[in-house]
């Protein structure tokens, strides 16, 4: 089975940034996205320029910090001082105007890391915004927008001792083939956090050929994930896994 090993938030503090790529040199970070409003995006991109085997994605970002553009109908989803308010995104009506704007932001955000020299690879994003169903075509117009053909899953992949409601289940399968067909896109057959990965290894290896895992090295939540990554984690899993990032997927 084949595994890309994705960090998400690169260029959000100094010590997330150290900690995805010492695990990079290490290989136990095989790609990472990239978070265009975080406060140390230039590090971020001063220091991946030291690794070409890495995938760099963008981490499109309409929940926290503040946006870099100025834009009236993004005010639904920011708060008095202008920055972006963790989950209003999921919880207004998304209108014509709002998708406009978001559409303009996300297009500045990925223009921002790629004047920082990264190749973008894939696009996902903060807290999922990315998979809710009222940006569906935001996501696909930004798609056409930069030529953008790789793009992460709605989370698919959930342990047995902890399933998800078969009506979360069917929408996000319909959300994920949407993602595949509409503007012809390529992601892994499945997408899942590590801790979810270890414990369904078993069943999904002999099922799909590829599979996402997201991780958050460095993130003050994160202290377990982030120790798990540093050993040799994969060497106890019953199933033999190869490696890859989104360039190569």
């Amino acid at each position: 089975m084949k595994v890309i090993v994705n960090a998400d938030d690169l260029g959000m503090t100094e010590s997330i940034n150290a900690a995805i790529f010492d695990l990079i040199k290490l290989g136990g970070v095989t790609s990472a996205t990239v978070m265009a409003n975080g406060a140390v995006l230039e590090d971020a991109a001063s220091r991946a320029r030291d690794f070409p085997g890495c995938s760099f994605g963008v981490h499109l970002n309409a929940t926290e910090f503040r946006p870099l553009t100025q834009n009236a109908s993004l005010c639904p989803i920011l708060d008095e001082s202008g920055c972006f308010i963790f989950n209003r995104l999921r919880e207004i009506k998304i209108t014509r105007e709002l998708a406009d704007a978001l559409f303009i932001e996300w297009c500045a955000q990925v223009e921002c890391v790629q004047a920082r020299g990264f190749q973008v690879s894939h696009f996902d994003s903060h807290h999922h915004v990315h998979t809710i169903p009222g940006v569906f075509f935001v996501l696909k117009r930004l798609q056409r927008h930069f030529r953008i053909r790789k793009v992460r899953l709605s989370m698919n992949i959930y342990p047995a001792f902890s399933p998800a409601p078969a009506g979360r289940l069917v929408a996000k399968a319909i959300w994920n083939f949407a993602l595949r067909n509409y503007f012809q896109t390529t992601s892994t057959d499945r997408f899942t956090s590590l801790d979810y990965f270890i414990k369904s290894a078993q069943e999904i290896s002999s099922r799909f050929r590829s599979v996402e895992i997201m991780v958050h090295p460095g993130g003050e939540n994160h202290v377990d994930e982030t120790n798990l990554l540093v050993g040799n984690w994969w060497r106890d899993l019953p199933c033999d896994i190869e490696f890859l990032n989104y360039n190569n997927l």
